[in-house]
Order: C-alpha cells, then structure tokens, then sequence
C-alpha cells in the first residue's frame, strides 16, 4: 500500500534582531554590478520603515534609489468621491496596479531614467515623477505597508521584490510614535489617538497577517 504523501510544511521566516549597521551590510550584498535587485521593507504604520529606509538610502548614496508605496496614495479628491476620505490609508485607497506597475519597469527598464512618484506629508498628496531614478541604480529599496498583501492588484508586488523585511516594533512603542506623527502633522491628540484606534489599528491587523510572506522578520536595535 502506497503511504499518502505529505506536503512539505512551511519554512518558518527567519526573524533577527539587527542594527542598522548589519542590515546595511545585508542591503549591500543585494548590489551585484550590471542588474538590478528591487529589496522591499514592509511594517505596520508607525513601525519605521520610513527612518529604516531613508537611513539604508543615505549611507549607499548613488547606488540605490528611495521609492515609496505612498506615492501611490489616491488623490483626497478621489477619495472623497469614493466616499473613503476617512479611511485614508487602508488598501483600497491606493493605486495599488500603478505601484505594481512602476516596480515591474524598474525590473526591465534598465536602459533609461524612470521617474516615481514621492508623497508630500504636508500636502497629503502624491506628487508625480518626482523621484529620477537612473539607469545605472543597482539597488531599489521601496517601503510599504501592504507590499506583502494577496488581494488583487497587490498580489502583484511581492513577485516583483529579490527581498522583502518585514520590520517589527513592539506595539505599545509604534502606537506613541503613530500618534506623535499624526499630532505634528495637525491633529488634535484626541484625533490622532482616534484615528490610530479606528483606522490605522485596523490596517495594521491586515498586513501583520502578512508576515510570513517575508524573508526577515526584523527587529532593528537602536
């Protein structure tokens, strides 16, 4: 009697406590001279991929390119419209086929200068080709939060990532700096404490089930 086959059990995502320095030294092993490798941090809002992202960008300078998953916001305006202007953020407010797009030129597109939208924090609006990225850029990093989501367009981005982190940060910590973030852009603490419970909690439950779609598990030591 033939014994049933078993299907192999999943590889546990490796999960690592690192400084900057040793995640530095792992971005660096993505650049390898004549390609281009597309290296993605995801987290909950208020995790750090931001800072993470921007510190990694500013220590390899010319030899990588800072491209956000923010600057596929929907405009306020088509928000309104669609009646989620106060859901801002969820995966639904996004061009998420747009972002999906412009990483799978970056992977072809070598031969040219290709231009990425940035998010202005202080409009609250993306503006568009903002950002040139070279044909000669070894390295992309982009962040997000929902680069590891199944749904739809999204479930366009994660083929298109060599490498995805996902960053972790204790909860009671992110959700202070969620709300220091949301006061300094100009809301009132109540508001941005209720903006946190009722909007980015939410959020932040669908992408941690996202988790082991990542290769690292990241939790960075200041």
């Amino acid at each position: 009697m033939t014994a049933p086959r078993l299907d192999p059990q999943p590889v546990p995502t490796e999960a690592v406590r690192a400084t900057l320095a040793q995640l530095l030294t792992r971005a660096r092993a993505m650049i390898v001279s004549g390609e281009r490798h597309i290296l993605g941090i995801v987290g909950t809002p208020g995790a750090g991929k931001s800072t993470l992202c921007a510190a990694l960008a500013g220590a390899l300078g010319d030899q990588a390119a800072l491209v956000g998953m923010d600057g596929f916001h929907l405009a306020n305006a088509e928000l309104v419209r669609l009646g989620r202007r106060d859901r801002k953020g969820a995966p639904d407010t996004f061009d998420a086929g747009g972002y999906a797009a412009l990483l799978e030129r970056l992977r072809v597109e070598k031969g040219r200068t290709v231009y990425a939208p940035t998010f202005d924090r202080q409009l609250e609006e993306a503006i568009g080709s903002a950002i040139p990225i070279s044909a000669d850029t070894p390295l992309i990093l982009t962040e997000g939060n929902y680069l590891l989501l199944e749904d739809g367009e999204w479930g366009r981005v994660r083929p298109a990532l060599d490498a995805a982190w996902f960053l972790d940060l204790p909860d009671e910590l992110r959700m202070e700096r969620l709300i220091s973030r949301h006061v300094a852009f100009g809301k009132a603490q109540a508001e941005a404490e209720g903006w946190v419970d009722a909007v980015d909690g939410p959020n932040a439950a669908v992408i941690n089930a996202t988790r082991t779609r990542a290769d690292l598990i990241v939790q960075l030591v200041e």
